[in-house]
């Protein structure tokens, strides 16, 4: 039996069995594929302190090889399922069972669906949810980023160094991006807003050929020539394989120890529900976590 199992290897789930291994704690971590965390999808990081600059997976990259030196054991395997049996936490892979004292869930988050037509039939031609990752391939064409938040308005800004012409579609009149964000985005001149709006269907033959928006004050509808749509409306939680306290939208409910409702389950990072999902506040979550799932194995 293991003292602590951490579900995830992004930040949080690093942060914590950095951690946890400082603390002496039988440490394992579980991680479904090689690259977990949403911040290895990042094309900059410019908010993580000591790194001006750094690109998401160099970040992400450096904190699993601190991780890893620190001798954390990270078994690449798919959760299916936790069980509470008393004092004992049960994980079932797709492999195998394994037995732990307490639990880190840091299972990140996945990006939402836009939920409307055409968004599943053309996604991989032309519908993304990463810039960084699919950009390249809209070198001087036409895209449409959806949504007003950091990640929309960042990935915008790496679009419009690829794409001849960036449309950001967000449903406010106002942008949620942080402003330092906003002002770059301004001044960026193939960037182009329309705000209070909404994306009703992406068209297209065997590819992306447009957008179909709607004006949501005064009902104009037209439709925007791309080739590529970006989606950025928020996260859904990874989550579906744990039974505790969680929110309508599925983010686990924790207190300010990390704790979950069940005692010795904790959770840390994009998973719970938290006022700010950035990488600092999840390597925050981690050690936090970890702290208190140390005191809760060791009796303390």
């Amino acid at each position: 039996m293991h003292d602590l199992i951490i579900v995830g290897a992004g930040a949080a789930g690093l942060s914590a069995g950095i951690y946890g291994s400082r603390y002496g704690l039988d440490t394992l971590v579980l991680e479904k594929n090689e690259i977990n965390s949403q911040i290895a999808l990042v094309d900059r990081v410019e908010n993580y302190p000591g790194f001006a600059s750094i690109s998401g997976m160099e970040l992400i990259k450096k904190i699993e090889d601190h991780a890893k030196a620190m001798g954390i054991d990270i078994n690449y395997s798919n959760v299916r399922n936790v069980i509470i049996d008393n004092d004992r936490k049960i994980v079932q892979t797709e492999n195998e069972e394994l037995q732990a004292k307490s639990i880190i869930i840091a299972s990140g988050a996945k990006p939402q669906k836009l939920d409307v037509p055409g968004e599943i039939k053309f996604t991989g031609k032309g519908v993304s949810y990463c810039a960084t990752c699919d950009g390249p391939f809209f070198k001087k064409r036409n895209v449409a980023v959806i949504g007003g938040g950091n990640s929309a308005v960042a990935e915008a800004l790496v679009l419009s160094g690829i794409a001849d012409n960036v449309y950001v579609v967000h449903r406010r009149n106002e942008l949620r991006a942080e402003t330092i964000l906003q002002n770059r985005a301004f001044a960026t001149e193939n960037i182009e807003f329309i705000c209070d709006s909404v994306v009703e269907q992406i068209k297209g033959n065997n590819k992306v050929e447009q957008i179909v928006v709607r004006n949501i004050i005064t009902g104009k509808v037209e439709e925007i020539p791309v080739n590529g749509v970006f989606i950025y409306v928020g996260i859904k939680p990874n989550t579906d394989f744990i039974d505790v306290a969680k929110t309508e939208d599925g983010f686990i409910v924790t207190d300010n120890d990390m704790q979950s409702s069940v005692e010795g389950i904790y959770a840390a990072g994009d998973c719970r529900t938290t006022p700010l999902r950035q990488v600092i506040t999840a390597v925050g979550d981690g050690a936090i976590a970890a702290y208190y799932a140390n005191n809760y194995v060791k009796g303390i």
